[in-house]
């Protein structure tokens, strides 16, 4: 597939574009991500194909949004839970037209109604999609929820629960793609609607590495059977894909930590390098600059967390940090990183 920008690692399913942190203080780096989409071309490489509206299970409807393309494969992920007269929606899509006809067709021809609309965070590609719901059912104004809830919207908190004939969610807190981010647990099925902290293909964008690692150890220990992503295919083994995500984010971190303590060694107490060192070093410096201006952000993701947590810091020399590592023990014998593994990056 086409990921977010497989960092410094193995092939990453969904990670080639860069991931670039995009948050609302940082929506010029979100845009900064699509020029770099546009860079990398959008061919939807071997994906699979996905159903406009497909019955995921008897209580989980699955709608796409409308929006394919190489930041959200095939689109969004819309949900629709429950089999009775009302049902719960996760998520809104972009705003397609397309979208909102399908959801108009379906509750007509189905004969439910949408009673509350679930947010799993604030991106555009979630939410956009939330003034055509609330065109077609006015009665919704006051049934929108999400974290951190823009004017007019409800609040969700953690562990709060969501109740419709033949569905029961439970709201998970997993900030780290966003720092609202939401998860939903199906309590019928074992089942986690995943947003874009795990994708169907692939990894994700990160705003905030140290969130995001205790937010996939929290999915880990809840021990859910299938994942429904926010974007790509449903996920059959989601504890193995959590697993392959952990142990993936873990890889890049040791590549890091390796290079710096190899610095360090051939030049004592002094040895340290810059984010656009590490880079360079990891990843080559003959790299287009369109690339490596995005992969700097990725890196400083991975070298903060390592210094929340002690394993590395910095020295600032002409307003600049230069890295180094705490560890002296060298891991120069970790595999090097083909720039091949850039071509496969999703949101």
């Amino acid at each position: 597939g086409f990921a977010l920008f497989y960092f410094l690692s193995l092939p990453l399913i969904f990670f080639t574009l860069p991931r670039i942190k995009y948050s609302d203080t940082n929506m010029n780096e979100y845009g900064n991500v699509l020029a770099f989409a546009n860079y990398m071309g959008a061919p939807n490489r071997s994906l699979p194909e996905l159903q406009e509206v497909e019955s995921l299970s008897p209580r989980v409807l699955r709608v796409l949004g409308g929006n394919p393309g190489v930041m959200h494969l095939q689109g969004t992920n819309t949900y629709i839970l429950g089999d009775g007269p009302q049902r719960l929606l996760i998520d809104s899509g972009q705003g397609c037209i397309s979208w909102s006809k399908l959801i108009a067709s379906l509750t007509r021809q189905h004969s439910f109604n949408i009673c509350k609309v679930l947010l799993t965070h604030w991106h555009l590609d979630h939410t956009g999609g939330v003034p055509d719901i609330l065109r077609m059912n006015p009665q919704l104004k006051e049934s929108i929820y999400k974290n951190n809830p823009d004017s007019n919207q409800q609040p969700i908190h953690d562990g709060q629960v969501f109740k419709v004939e033949g569905a029961t969610v439970r709201a998970v807190f997993t900030p780290g793609h966003s720092n609202d981010h939401m998860c939903f647990f199906l309590e019928e099925e074992n089942a986690l609607f995943t947003g874009d902290t795990i994708l169907g293909h692939g990894t994700t964008v990160v705003e905030d590495l140290w969130e995001y690692m205790h937010s996939l150890l929290k999915m880990q220990k809840m021990m859910s059977r299938v994942g429904y992503p926010g974007h790509g295919a449903s996920i059959p083994n989601l504890q193995l894909k959590l697993q392959q995500e952990i142990q993936q984010r873990k890889r890049r971190e040791r590549k890091v930590l390796g290079l710096l303590e190899t610095v360090g060694s051939r030049k004592g107490e002094k040895g340290s390098a810059t984010e656009t060192e590490i880079v360079a070093a990891i990843f080559g410096a003959k790299l287009p600059t369109t690339v490596l201006d995005h992969l700097r952000p990725q890196m400083r993701e991975i070298l903060m967390k390592m210094a929340r947590e002690k394993r590395m810091g910095f020295r600032l020399r002409g307003g600049e940090k230069h890295w180094f590592a705490y560890s002296t023990t060298s891991t120069s014998t970790l595999p090097s990183v083909s720039t091949e593994s850039f071509n496969s990056a999703q949101i």
